[in-house]
């Protein structure tokens, strides 16, 4: 074992290393018997390929580069693809990234076109294909732009010929409904084919303060009654909906104060736990029922377990293996359970759960259903696992006693210890959202720093989920307080604890977590230095015009209507501020990020000018909100830790020098 000062320990886990293991599967299906998801490929310019597992075990890449299926629809985009065997062969839609068409594929055929190309605005975007060869269609949400301002767009569900006579004809596009509704899911159809069930909701409000969810008739022909509200409203998220084979409507919905399952409007299953979560990429799936009666969900408090729940007892029973986390995405045929899985010791890999045809009877003492076992995507790992950390999942005390969770990574190596008398780094993570959470699994980020002697503390501040609406209602009109606040009183027990050195504290965060490290360096003196990437900066600008439309009326919840509070947006905004910031920073921004755009960074810099505090700003062509590509991931990744080097002291072997301006 060396002896050799935090943050200086020789680490197999270079950048290179890590951003190649960036992204993980998503959006699984099944194809007949076989399973299909998307996963990313940041070497390959962070495109996202479909991935088709056989029936033979053997896993391909249906669609090679320069196809990457991913959809735009809310910038966030969604479920990018579907599909179904005809004629013994699969067939499957799905969105091109690149030109925002639906395209229709068969394995060994190029893609044809099923929609066409607007010239107006952002064009005409599609999500949640569902396949209806019954009909000749396929049935989306259809996002279409009608203007040139982020706010000129109207979204419907659609019908788009699956013959190819709308490739370059948007008439022949058939509208399912009108766009009474600023946003809609995609609709689910009951098993007899006579209803449609799908969620709605209008600005300001986000999906996870209040959705509507809206049930239709359907005809022979596929057109659609009049729709009506059965569930949900201002105050009421309904996360998710769909129908058992019975012909029951079930959906999430946090009326209790937590996301639970409703089967024709009564509880299946009322726990403090979430059933459901933030609706942030539409198509997300935390359940779907089975053909027994039984319904497949991820649930949990604070992580997402697999498991089986029983509607007509309200048992759920997990499955057994080691993973801990499991993304909101599953697809299921007959008893056959597909979901997306993760551990502090293991990425996500996509796991199948065999239910057995008893498992209703077995469930009741608790034994674990089926046998769960991994067929796609499999953790593989990339050095000795004893270079990982070892995180402690831990709750601490805020401000007026409030509750703060945290999941904390101390510095580990095998080979490595620090001097005694020495205490280790720490840099604060703060997610993006902000209504979304850090997940406890093996990021190898993470373990880049950990593994050269610097600690990580992810937070989930106040208005993180998974902790009931209760706590996700913390951050009400508080964006940049209680967030702000709940990083630092981590930093800060870490530091008190003897855990962390308090003259070595940073934070960092992208996006809303972006916003969240440049308020701290505002508003606090807790930190030595930030690194800051793709952030909200200057909240009055964002709000009137400068965002997507998705998110352009987010903020009357996070800091107040602008009408109303327009000196909170003043006080509260990092770059009206800039002479409060005195700590070094490395601010980085994708100059494709219509979410948030570079224009918010560069009045930063702009005020910083002169004012002789160390500052780097990098900014990545090609890249949007969230970095994708394998290049601008190491890039970024040694940047931060050489950010870190100079202002600690330490001395990361390997690792370029950043250039830090006054």
């Amino acid at each position: 074992m060396r002896t050799l000062a935090y943050g200086s320990w020789p680490s197999p886990i270079d950048a290179a290393l890590a951003a190649a293991h960036g992204g993980h599967p998503e959006y699984v299906g099944l194809v007949g018997d076989e399973a299909w998801w998307i996963e990313p490929r940041p070497t390959e310019g962070g495109r996202r390929t479909l991935v088709r597992r056989r029936t033979d075990g053997s896993e391909e890449s249906v669609l090679p580069a320069p196809w990457n299926v991913r959809s735009r629809v809310m910038e966030y985009g969604g479920q990018p693809w579907a599909g179904t065997v005809q004629d013994g062969q699969p067939l499957v839609v799905f969105v091109n990234f690149t030109d925002q068409r639906l395209y229709r594929h068969s394995p060994g055929s190029e893609p044809d076109p099923l929609t066409p190309v607007s010239r107006v605005g952002g064009g005409l975007r599609w999500v949640e294909p569902r396949l209806r060869p019954d009909l000749g269609e396929v049935w989306c949400v259809l996002e279409e732009f009608t203007g040139v301002a982020p706010g000129d767009v109207r979204r419907v569900l659609a019908a788009v010929p699956l013959d190819g006579s709308a490739a370059g004809d948007r008439g022949a596009v058939r509208e399912l409904t009108d766009d009474r509704h600023r946003f809609v899911s995609g609709p689910r159809v009951s098993p007899d084919g006579r209803k449609a069930a799908w969620l709605a909701w209008d600005h300001p409000r986000m999906p996870w303060d209040g959705t509507e969810l809206l049930l239709a008739e359907v005809a022979d022909d596929g057109t659609f009654g009049e729709p009506r509200t059965v569930a949900g409203g201002p105050e009421e998220s309904i996360a998710q909906v769909d129908w058992g084979f019975d012909g029951s409507l079930l959906y999430a919905s946090d009326r209790t104060g937590w996301w639970n399952l409703y089967r024709d409007h009564q509880p299946v299953c009322p726990r403090e736990e979430e059933f459901g979560g933030p609706l942030w990429k539409l198509g997300q799936r935390w359940f779907a029922p089975l053909e027994s009666g039984l319904i497949a969900v991820v649930h949990g408090r604070g992580a997402a377990l697999l498991g089986v729940l029983d509607p007509e007892t309200g048992e759920v029973v997990d499955a057994a293996g080691p993973w801990t986390e499991f993304a909101s995405t599953l697809a299921v045929h007959g008893e056959r359970i597909i979901g997306v899985g993760a551990s502090p010791r293991s990425a996500y890999e996509v796991v199948e759960l065999d239910t057995l045809p008893h498992a209703r009877t077995n469930s009741r003492g608790g034994t674990p259903i089926g046998r769960a076992r991994v067929i796609g995507a499999a953790h593989d790992d990339p050095v000795d696992p004893a270079h990982y950390p070892e995180p402690q999942i831990r709750t601490f005390t805020g401000p007026a006693g409030r509750e703060v969770h945290a999941h904390i990574y101390p510095p580990h190596s095998p080979s490595c210890a620090a001097p005694g008398n020495e205490l280790p780094p720490y840099v604060i993570w703060a997610h993006g959202g902000p209504t979304s959470r850090a997940p406890l699994v093996l990021d190898l980020e993470i373990a880049y720093f950990t593994s050269r002697g610097i600690g990580v503390a992810e937070v989930n501040y106040g208005g993180s989920t998974g902790h009931g609406r209760e706590y996700r209602n913390r951050l009400r009109e508080q964006w940049g307080v209680v967030d702000v606040e709940d990083c630092a009183a981590v930093a800060l027990a870490l530091a008190d604890e003897g855990t962390a050195d308090r003259a070595r504290l940073a934070v960092r965060g992208g996006s809303a977590g972006g916003w969240t490290s440049a308020a701290s360096l505002v508003t606090t003196d807790v930190y030595a230095c930030g690194t800051i990437s793709y952030p909200v900066l200057d909240l009055a600008n964002w709000a009137s015009g400068e965002t997507h439309d998705f998110e352009s009326r987010y903020l009357e919840t996070l800091v107040g209507p602008l009408a109303e509070v327009p000196a909170r947006y003043a006080e509260r905004s990092p770059v009206e501020h800039a002479d409060r910031i005195t700590a070094p920073f490395l601010l980085m921004q994708g100059l494709d990020d219509v979410i948030c755009p570079p224009v918010q960074c560069e009045r930063l810099l702009e005020r910083m000018r002169g004012r002789q505090v160390p500052h780097a700003y990098l900014a990545f062509e090609g890249e949007g909100h969230v970095f994708r590509r394998a290049d601008t991931v190491i890039r970024a990744l040694e940047s931060e830790l050489s950010l870190y080097a100079q202002v600690f002291g330490i001395e990361p072997p390997g690792i370029p020098t950043l250039e830090l301006t006054k």
